[in-house]
């Protein structure tokens, strides 16, 4: 008789795997490799655009004279160059970084889980934005936390939900996208950003403050992070995925020196250390400053792109509905009739060979069935009017 080794296994697994799921994202992504689908459900960079020409030029110029450290084991917190670095550059926009309170990470999907499983037990109340990014949800969920959602308009996340959400008891953290939020797109104004600090202080809480496109702005000034605000009481973090390759898996987390140090012991028991290949050949990029001429290119490539969705938008999708002007980022989100089910609208588009993420995927709990979040910066602008045409006919038939 054959054995039967699923029971074994299943019977095996830690009581907490049962929180685990998969990323919507990634399974869409399945579909998207078909050739003739326009995507807009990824939210990945232009890949036409990669910099592969500075990263050849840097893997001939490190190889020679760096190899046998590029191919070593590494420190934790990271290569002290690169650190550097980021300190100057993060100082340009005010922010208190000292190469001291920067650990590098294997992406900020890596800082996301360092920080769930230094600071959640379970039970906890976290605090987020609703809807929020997919990625802080999936790499969460697993400490078993209470997420609490507070609802935004075209400033941000909404003062007055935050101040209700705290009165009603205590809250580990505050989770926030400030500028070009994924899935909605919206920037947090300063005065919101002000207020934030201050209920931080005033209920003793903290603020992860994620900030993966603050770069890409494309219109609009700077507005000051929230680390600024009040250096003590943010953890910061951001990543080379959207300005330089998602496929180095670099990212970076900046935090009070004490707290550092736990997240440092928590990333060496995950992985030792980020791959120091890949952050010596970026360190390269950075310091010949390939990487500011990089950025300043994908902006006006993907400002170009942003443009041509919303004048596709505003020509093919029916006066029912709504989305924001996102100033930056990657992303538009766009809000249908509340009898409009996205996903199901999603099982329609595959048909006609287009994709999008139904909005449900950015909600802890019940939420965004008839909402949608589109990405612009990884498809042409021919394709951007074709696929917004298709879904913009769709939804004219259904509404």
């Amino acid at each position: 008789m054959e054995k039967n080794y699923r029971k074994m296994w299943e019977s095996s697994f830690a009581k907490r795997t049962e929180r685990l799921t998969g990323s919507v994202i990634r399974e869409l992504l399945k579909i998207t490799q078909c050739p003739d689908v326009i995507s807009f459900a990824g939210g990945m960079p232009a890949p036409e655009f990669f910099p592969k020409r500075e990263v050849e030029e840097a893997c001939r110029h490190l190889i020679p004279t760096k190899g046998e450290v590029m191919l070593q084991y590494g420190a934790t917190e990271g290569i002290t160059e690169l650190k550097e670095f980021l300190s100057r550059k993060m100082r340009k926009y005010g922010v208190p970084a000292d190469p001291e309170n920067i650990l590098l990470t294997c992406g900020s999907q890596q800082a996301l889980d360092l920080i769930g499983k230094v600071f959640i037990n379970e039970g906890d109340r976290i605090l987020i934005s609703e809807p929020t990014y997919l990625g802080a949800l999936q790499a969460w969920k697993l400490y078993g936390p209470e997420f609490i959602t507070c609802k935004m308009d075209d400033d941000g996340v909404i003062i007055e939900d935050v101040e209700k959400s705290l009165k009603k008891g205590p809250v580990k953290f505050m989770y926030m996208l400030p500028n070009f939020h994924n899935p909605a797109g919206v920037t947090i104004s300063l005065d919101r950003r002000k207020r934030l600090v201050e209920l931080a202080e005033e209920y003793n809480t903290f603020i992860v403050e994620d900030d993966p496109y603050g770069e890409l702005r494309y219109e609009g000034e700077h507005i000051t992070p929230l680390i600024v605000l009040e250096k003590e009481r943010v953890i910061y973090m951001s990543t080379f995925s959207k300005t330089l390759a998602p496929g180095f898996r670099l990212g970076w987390i900046v935090a009070p020196e004490f707290t550092l140090g736990k997240i440092i012991q928590a990333k060496q028991g995950a992985d030792l250390h980020t791959g120091t290949f890949v952050q010596y050949i970026a360190n390269d990029i950075c310091q010949r400053g390939a990487l500011k001429a990089h950025v300043e290119k994908l902006c006006y490539i993907y400002k170009e792109r942003r443009d041509v969705m919303l004048q596709s938008l505003e020509e093919y999708f029916p006066k029912e509905a709504k989305w924001i002007h996102p100033k930056g980022g990657l992303f538009l989100w766009v809000t249908l009739p509340e009898d409009v089910d996205c996903t199901a609208l999603f099982e329609m588009a595959k048909d006609n060979k287009v994709a999008f993420v139904p909005g449900f995927a950015f909600y802890p709990y019940e939420g965004g069935k008839n909402a949608m979040r589109l990405n612009f910066s990884n498809t042409t602008p021919d394709k951007i009017k074709e696929g917004i045409k298709r879904l913009g006919e769709m939804l004219k038939e259904k509404l």
